[in-house]
């Protein structure tokens, strides 16, 4: 037995060292180190043994076992780094070529715009204040002089959390809080995110808002007109504009603001549906009783404000027809803006 193993050990060497593959060095060591390998056979043989003997042999299978363990693994090793070396020799590196481009993110155009006004504004002396998404009936409706009859406060134009608490309607309530903690003179908007019971091709159920407010002594409706036109110039470029007199519960006198086209510079398109003019935002002056809900005197004090959806002047500045693309998450449509 012992003669044998030890004719075993030197072939397992001999083998070994002749061996030239990753998958020759493998075979051998099935044959010697494998469930049906040699030392397997070896190790059912012992039972032949007397009691004496089994454990010298044993010993001796164990020591022969670990030194053909020892030479494979060296084998291995040193194939491996061979086969190594032969790729790296194989492969050519043409340092001339232009690298690879890194897929990069960028904002969403929506985030985009509402950097931007937030800029104008800030720049021509405004605050910016937020305030809660989930709402108190009190602030979005009560203290903005919406009587309880008003259509706005229906099952189907608003989201109630319970009966008075709702997700907010517009951004208006930030302007009750805001001149509650604060004393006039001053000036502030408020950008955010505003929820209504509605979905088509000009309106989601999530959408952005931004409203102003500026509340001083002696506010007129022409210090309205010139910051207005002075936002939109910033905005659009030299372009025209006009007021029409409307109606808002929160503000008296009342009127909408239009641009002139940016498409077709007032000659008449389908975006602005031949009229030559586009619709950006409400505005008017406070009426008394949302300054006087707010804790303010309107004996002392007046003011203006406005509002206007940040999706509607994001798809005028990248002439966009539809506002449901900016909620789809098409990235095709999202890297455009990058």
């Amino acid at each position: 037995m012992k003669e044998k193993l030890s004719a075993l050990k030197d072939e397992a060497n001999l083998n070994i060292q002749k061996a030239a593959t990753l998958q020759e060095i493998d075979e051998i060591r099935v044959k010697y180190l494998g469930k049906k390998g040699e030392f397997t056979e070896i190790s059912k043989s012992m039972r032949n043994l007397s009691p004496e003997e089994r454990p010298l042999f044993g010993q001796l299978v164990n020591e022969t076992k670990t030194f053909i363990t020892n030479l494979i693994d060296e084998k291995n090793l040193v194939l491996k780094n061979e086969a190594k070396k032969e790729q790296l020799m194989s492969e050519v590196l043409d340092i001339s070529l232009p690298g690879r481009d890194v897929s990069t993110g960028g904002l969403h155009p929506i985030t985009e715009t509402m950097n931007f006004l937030k800029g104008i504004f800030t720049d021509m002396g405004f605050d910016i204040a937020e305030g809660p998404e989930v709402e108190f009936t009190s602030y979005n409706f009560d203290a903005l002089n919406i009587p309880e009859t008003h259509p706005s406060r229906d099952l189907q134009d608003t989201f109630y959390m319970s009966e008075n608490v709702v997700l907010r309607t517009h951004t208006s309530p930030v302007q009750a809080r805001y001149m509650e903690k604060n004393q006039p003179p001053f000036r502030m908007v408020c950008p955010g995110k505003v929820y209504r019971n509605d979905y088509d091709i000009s309106h989601t159920p999530m959408f952005h808002q931004m409203e102003g407010l500026m509340v001083g002594p002696d506010v007129s409706f022409a210090n309205l007109k010139a910051m207005l036109e002075q936002f939109v110039t910033k905005v659009f470029g030299e372009t025209k504009v006009r007021f029409r007199p409307h109606f808002f519960p929160f503000t008296e006198p009342s009127a909408e603001m239009d641009v002139q086209c940016v498409i077709c510079k007032g000659e008449g398109c389908r975006l602005c549906k031949h009229s030559g003019w586009l619709e950006i935002m409400g505005c008017g002056m406070v009426d008394p009783a949302v300054l006087e809900a707010g804790g303010l005197n309107s004996d002392e004090v007046s003011g203006f404000a406005f509002g206007m959806g940040i999706e509607r002047i994001t798809m005028l500045r990248y002439g966009i027809d539809d506002l449901r693309a900016f909620f789809e998450n098409d990235v095709r449509f999202l890297k455009q803006f990058k």
